[in-house]
């Protein structure tokens, strides 16, 4: 072993380069803060506030924020150390550009932006406009999400825009949208504290959204029921008063036969449903279509257990569902959240104090980043790009006419289809790693492959910049100011604490350029600072059913959040949807959608006999670009594993520890056992945070739901063995 540096002289003689460099300095950071930055946790959803400790232009750690309404303080392990990745060594301090045999080397700012104006043009010049297309992420803040739909189509002029929020959220908004007519949770988490039976469907409340977990046990402080529906017993669920254990892709069986015990017990509110609802009585037919125990089959839940969570639902004076991925990652997605609806307005309970619904947001800013335009189908104020009379008032907006807006694209998954294809040539993507999140591994890094030119923007280096040509050095979550929005609709503000380390830029600043160098510059010159594409953002909203035109920076800032739609200057703002019991579809009821189940894309057979599913753990994030690097959360799950149920494991002579060898019709995977009797014997579960040979998406099946395209990540038909080479 060699000999440590028996001096700090030594050590900064050997080590200095390194220990120099802009972003980070060991002992140097260390010491009180020169100032706390009041802002918002860079993760999931919920929004949790925190304060940021800065000393020389380094984030040092945190304080608790305990005035925030939304999180008073707590924080789950990733909020507790998410500051930790500001000073990572793997911070990218200048763009780069793929060199042969070398990798990647640095490069000046012109040389990087002119190589990609250059090749996009060229591409574009030899395939059209749509041969290039722009994927993007919902950890962008809303005037980023919005600058890059402007971008893309403005700039680029290409139609094929998506962003990684079709991995997410897109089977709630649709059907949040079918039913209700507004893509949005019906009410703020307060309302939780107050039901009587709290639903959680597909949703590891503990692990994925730790501080919702908190209002849900204020609630059961004060009595309530909670049903947990998943096909493990999670954290939160070893606790719940009814669990049941559903079969990965059954859900919306499931919730139909609780309908139907609904009906059949009438504990359905016929008052509401006639005076407030449309639709019922197709749905009605729909749930009685199948019987219980046909239910009980499929579904893999006891008929008892069905007839016990519906009447806990239905006689309940007050209560409220949430779901997330869980029911949302299937190909029949949308019909599972619309399942999930039914139950609400069957009983009524909907627009008032205790009585709502809920998406769990799993992103930092899914909510925003699906409202305002980067979304393929969608123009800012979650307005349709199809819709003649919504083109023609973003037009108006932006200076231009509504045929020079480019008509819907295709979504994210389909986008790499076409590249895999030849079809699409050229990408630029910005906080997007679809080689980690993506289904079928394989196959996107064949696409990837085939792509004419790439070039990323990021502020670390993912597993698909790898396959960049250049690489854009970015911005974090705290080096620009923002507004996200959280699951409950909240609008919160978002503090630059620090600037970009090194020659790294605001990503703000780089679209702007590339706009500018694409020859657009007149759509753009007029932002100066992000409250100036905010208050764009504002007028473009305004009249959308994501309405943010009351809202402003110094509003936000005192009150704390501001729940959208809020219309105009004065509006309070709605942190309560449908109080009214006015709803915005076209006849102001809210629609009923009647459901019938479908098998998944695959069902176990003889050659692939059990169940996949996917899903996260506490301590990791997404794709993992951002927590795989923080030691603390690593050390807590360093890598993947599968869990399986004793009996599975019995019958193929496995044990805790063992590696095991896990194959679909699309890859296979090695990972290390973990026997539980948490899990349905028919099924395993695989955390998906990891890359390379850890790529839980090395399994995973390349179908999606047809109206949302959302991938199905929970279902995937595979074969497990003991496996005879190590992890």
């Amino acid at each position: 072993m060699a000999k440590l540096p028996a001096s700090l002289e030594t050590l900064t003689e050997q080590f200095g380069p390194h220990l120099n460099r802009e972003p980070y300095g060991g002992w140097q950071g260390r010491g009180e803060p020169e100032k706390l930055v009041k802002t918002h946790c860079c993760f999931c959803g919920q929004g949790c506030g925190i304060q940021l400790k800065v000393r020389g232009n380094r984030i040092i750690g945190f304080e608790p924020w305990e005035e925030f309404p939304f999180n008073r303080g707590k924080l789950c392990p990733k909020g507790v150390k998410r500051y930790m990745q500001d000073n990572h060594p793997d911070r990218l301090l200048h763009p780069l550009k793929r060199a042969d045999g070398v990798g990647f080397v640095p490069i000046q700012w012109e040389e990087a932006y002119a190589t990609t104006v250059r090749e996009m043009r060229r591409i574009q010049a030899a395939h059209g406009p749509d041969s290039v297309a722009v994927l993007s992420g919902v950890s962008l803040s809303n005037e980023k999400s919005y600058l890059v739909g402007k971008f893309a189509r403005m700039a680029v002029g290409t139609k094929e825009l998506d962003y990684n929020g079709r991995l997410c959220m897109v089977s709630a908004g649709a059907g949040n949208k079918k039913a209700f007519g507004v893509d949005r949770a019906a009410n703020s988490w307060a309302d939780i504290v107050d039901a009587d039976v709290i639903l959680c469907a597909g949703t590891n409340v503990a692990e994925c959204s730790p501080i919702t977990t908190d209002y849900i046990w204020r609630a059961r402080d004060r009595g309530a029921k909670l049903i947990m529906v998943d096909p493990r017993v999670t954290p939160l669920a070893r606790t719940c008063d009814l669990h049941l254990p559903v079969r990965p892709g059954a859900d919306s069986a499931l919730f139909n036969g609780m309908l139907r015990v609904l009906i059949e017990g009438g504990m359905v509110n016929r008052e509401f449903v006639a005076e407030h609802t449309s639709g019922w009585d197709e749905t009605e037919k729909a749930a009685l279509e199948m019987p219980l125990a046909e239910v009980a089959r499929i579904t893999g839940v006891r008929e008892e257990d069905i007839v016990r969570a519906a009447t806990m639902w239905g006689q309940a004076k007050t209560s409220f569902l949430l779901h997330a991925r869980g029911i949302e990652h299937h190909t029949k997605g949308v019909d599972n959240v619309l399942t999930c609806i039914n139950l609400v307005l069957a009983t009524g309970r909907i627009g008032r104090k205790g009585c709502g619904y809920g998406t769990i947001t799993g992103q930092g800013n899914g909510q925003g980043g699906r409202e305002h335009g980067h979304k393929c189908d969608q123009l800012p104020g979650n307005r349709d790009i199809e819709n003649p009379e919504h083109r023609a008032y973003i037009a108006k907006v932006w200076g231009c006419e509504p045929e020079d807006l480019p008509v819907k694209g295709h979504p994210a998954g389909e986008i790499m289809e076409m590249i895999h294809r030849g079809e699409i040539k050229g990408l630029i993507s910005i906080c997007f790693n679809p080689l980690v999140s993506l289904p079928d591994s394989n196959f996107t890094r064949e696409a990837l492959g085939k792509l004419e030119h790439y070039t990323a923007i990021d502020f670390f280096l993912n597993e698909t910049a790898h396959h960049a040509d250049v690489v854009l050095a970015g911005s974090l979550h705290e080096e620009e100011e923002g507004t996200v929005t959280s699951a409950e609709g909240r609008v919160n503000r978002i503090r630059a604490a620090v600037d970009p380390p090194g020659d790294a830029k605001c990503d703000t600043e780089i679209i702007l350029e590339l706009a500018r160098r694409f020859g657009r510059g007149k759509y753009f010159d007029h932002f100066h600072d992000s409250e100036d594409i905010f208050n764009e953002l504002r007028v473009a909203s305004h009249g959308g059913t994501a309405d943010y035109y009351g809202i402003t920076y110094e509003r936000i800032e005192k009150e704390l959040g501001v729940f959208w739609p809020c219309p105009e200057i004065g509006h309070p703002g709605t942190p309560r949807l449908f109080e009214d019991l006015k709803f915005s579809t076209n006849d102001g009821k809210a629609h009923f959608n009647p459901v019938r189940y479908r098998p998944s894309a695959e069902e176990p057979d003889n050659e692939y006999p059990v169940i996949l599913t996917t899903g996260r753990v506490v301590s990791q994030y997404l794709s993992g670009s951002q927590t795989r690097r923080i030691g603390g959360l690593v050390d807590l799950c360093p890598e993947p594993f599968i869990e399986i149920h004793p009996t599975l494991a019995e019958g193929h002579g496995i044990v805790t520890g063992d590696p095991v060898l896990v194959e679909s019709r699309r890859g296979r995977l090695i990972v290390k056992a973990k026997v539980v009797t948490t899990i349905r014997p028919d099924t395993v579960f695989i955390p998906y945070h990891w890359a390379g040979d850890q790529s839980a998406n090395l399994l995973t099946v390349r179908a999606y739901d047809p109206v949302s395209k959302i991938p199905e990540f929970k279902k995937a038909c595979v074969r497990i063995s003991k496996a005879t080479e190590p992890r």
